[in-house]
């Protein structure tokens, strides 16, 4: 799918509203240059459902640790409380990319295995995450990365995706065939500048 089919949005009676807050801590505002560490944190109204697909664009930092894709039920503060529906944590040290869910609290087993490891220092990526009936399905950069089989249901209850970590965040897209917008004027693209 090109770039160029992620520029228009429905109309906004069509379209539910994802409004981002921006959280940023250390680097680009400070002198020493220090690593950046970004965290971004969007509201779904209505929540996730099958055929949605998230787009998370971004560069990796030059010197990373970890970075954290997750959905989850609560848009404020994932770290308490809330469900999370899926985590994805990328470990740079151990070229390991991990899923996990967390109900009632409690964290399931987490997945592990991969064929490869696609993220590189100092480079971009793109992370599609792809809500089925079944399962979401992980691409990295266009190639299929794993599968996280659906552990909490509804599917609708997780109303946030946060990112966070060693990157830079350039863009959040949503799918054209959607009723869901980024940002403010239901925007189908969210773009940092």
């Amino acid at each position: 799918m090109s770039s160029s089919s992620w520029h228009r949005a429905p109309t906004p009676p069509q379209c539910r509203h994802l409004t981002l807050k921006e959280r940023r801590e250390g680097g680009m505002a400070e002198k020493d240059n220090k690593k950046e560490n970004e965290e971004y944190v969007g509201a779904i109204q209505g929540g996730l459902r099958p055929t949605m697909r998230l787009v998370v664009m971004g560069i990796v930092n030059k010197k990373p640790q970890s970075m954290v894709v997750s959905l989850s039920s609560d848009p404020v503060e994932e770290d308490f409380e809330g469900d999370v529906g899926l985590q994805v944590k990328v470990n740079f040290l151990a070229k390991a990319v991990q899923r996990n869910a967390r109900l009632a609290g409690s964290w399931g087993t987490s997945e592990n295995t991969l064929a490869y490891f696609p993220f590189a220092a100092g480079e971009p990526f793109k992370m599609e995450i792809v809500c089925e009936h079944q399962q979401f399905r992980i691409l990295v950069d266009g190639q299929p990365l794993c599968g996280f089989t659906h552990r909490l249901s509804p599917l609708a209850s997780l109303t946030a995706l946060r990112v966070f970590g060693d990157l830079r965040l350039t863009k959040l897209l949503s799918s054209p065939s959607s009723p869901v917008c980024w940002g403010p004027g239901c925007s189908s693209e969210y773009q940092t500048e």
